[in-house]
């Protein structure tokens, strides 16, 4: 298996505070884009799927 490039979303703008994911198959690789060294969380495709539309019912919950 050859390299697969990370990719960030493109409403992340020019800040670089952003996550990089990676398609893997079966699995989807997350990082921190700014400490990529510190190494990955990688999820099952359900799982992430389910982790972004919890995310979103939930709104900005920073307060």
């Amino acid at each position: 298996m050859g390299l697969i490039a990370w990719r960030r979303s493109t409403r992340s703008g020019d800040s670089g505070r952003c996550a990089e994911t990676r398609d893997r198959d079966a699995l989807l690789d997350v990082r921190d884009r700014e400490a990529p060294a510190v190494g990955m969380l990688s999820f099952e495709h359900a799982a992430w799927g389910a982790f972004v539309t919890g995310g979103k019912a939930d709104g900005d919950r920073r307060r």
